[in-house]
């Protein structure tokens, strides 16, 4: 038991994005993430969006200042094989990522999104 009188909770990555349609395409149709929240200050102006996919949540930016592009992301995952099927049957001309076992003893499935971010998709060997 810790001493501590805090406790820190779960985080939410930030990722960049630049253009919106080609970030619906990836998270939403391929990946099959769910839009939470939208946000812009304005028309015409960047936009912010909460998406999840289970207890995974992602914020993606199109405001400069938000975050870097090519950031990289670890999710776990239950049944990366069902996954990696459900990806597989999708028409995504993008993406055909694979399964790899790494000396680490995980199971990972890597997809970059149209930005440079990687994310990767990974359980216990």
């Amino acid at each position: 038991m810790s001493d501590r009188s805090f406790a820190l909770k779960s985080v939410t990555p930030i990722l960049r994005i630049f253009d919106e349609t080609k970030a619906r395409a990836f998270y939403l149709d391929y990946l099959g993430f769910q839009t939470d929240s939208e946000h812009r200050f304005e028309e015409n102006l960047p936009l912010y969006m909460q998406i999840s996919l289970g207890a995974c949540t992602l914020h993606l930016s199109e405001h400069h200042g938000d975050c870097c592009p090519g950031a990289a992301v670890r999710i776990e995952a239950e049944n990366l094989e069902a996954f990696h099927a459900e990806l597989g049957a999708k028409d995504y001309k993008y993406a055909r990522p694979g399964i790899e076992t790494t000396p680490w003893d995980t199971r990972e499935l890597t997809v970059k999104d149209p930005f440079g971010n990687r994310l990767v998709f990974f359980e216990e060997a």
